[in-house]
């Protein structure tokens, strides 16, 4: 999907088994992310940055890419979530494993930023939008700057 422009192609490229999924998914994170976060595509999935216009250093690995935040991907055998939040701040981590376990009674498949969701049955909508709202624009821009400085 790497020629999409929009998050509507992006959807409408979706498999119609996981369609309703991603849509949900996405709808979870845009009801509870922070304002400020933009939706846009990025690396070439359905992304949450800080745009340029707030943070116009942009993100080091591409300064002329905005500052990604969250990213929702409908890959080849999953649906995954990536959050820098989880891969960045340890406690923001082990908030999420043990409200993970406590809701689907097991660990999450994860990665170091990326929850992977292999069965569309078993992903917590609510649990993935209390997540998109735990950080808010101002305190990643701080994360991120800290992490850069080490």
């Amino acid at each position: 999907m790497s020629n999409i422009i929009t998050v509507q192609e992006y959807i409408d490229q979706v498999s119609p088994e996981r369609k309703e999924a991603v849509e949900k998914l996405r709808k979870a994170i845009n009801e509870n992310i922070p304002t400020w976060f933009q939706e846009c595509i990025n690396y070439g999935m359905i992304g949450r940055v800080v745009p340029h216009s707030i943070y116009p250093d942009g993100y080091h690995c591409d300064p002329s890419l905005p500052l990604p935040f969250m990213n929702l991907a409908n890959q080849k055998s999953s649906i995954a979530v990536y959050h820098m939040g989880v891969y960045s701040d340890p406690k923001l981590l082990e908030w999420f494993v043990r409200s993970y376990k406590q809701n689907m009674w097991k660990k999450p498949n994860m990665g170091k930023s990326c929850i992977r969701f292999k069965k569309i049955e078993e992903i917590p909508y609510e649990l993935i939008g209390e997540l998109a709202s735990k950080i808010a624009v101002q305190q990643w821009i701080q994360i991120y700057e800290n992490s850069r400085k080490k």
